[in-house]
């Protein structure tokens, strides 16, 4: 496979990962998915910041996340995201340790 074949490839999974968190499974909550695989949706718009902020084109985090998102953070939570409890609250402060750097 030629790299630009592979980028493409790579790219089109991306955006099936994208829909299928934002439009498919949006009762799927960020905390549940931090708690169990380590990242969530935020994770993935911070990866497309940084990835834009590598090539040169300065990208903030809530621009990345409302080009993630296709909304504004505060449009999602009233649409989409419920309270969580605090055995899931004490759940993401262990998993957000583990798997996020300091770099928000």
């Amino acid at each position: 496979m030629d790299k630009q074949t592979e980028i493409e490839i790579q790219a089109a999974a991306f955006r099936r990962l994208q829909k299928h968190l934002m439009q498919d499974r949006t009762d799927v909550q960020n905390i549940d998915l931090m708690n169990m695989a380590g990242f969530c949706r935020n994770c993935l718009a911070r990866w497309y910041q940084e990835a834009a902020n590598e090539k040169g084109i300065e990208m903030g985090k809530d621009e990345a996340r409302e080009i993630y998102y296709g909304m504004t953070m505060a449009e999602w939570k009233a649409n989409y995201q419920t309270e969580a409890n605090a055995e899931k609250q004490a759940a993401f402060e262990v998993a957000f340790k583990e798997n996020v750097t300091e770099r928000d």
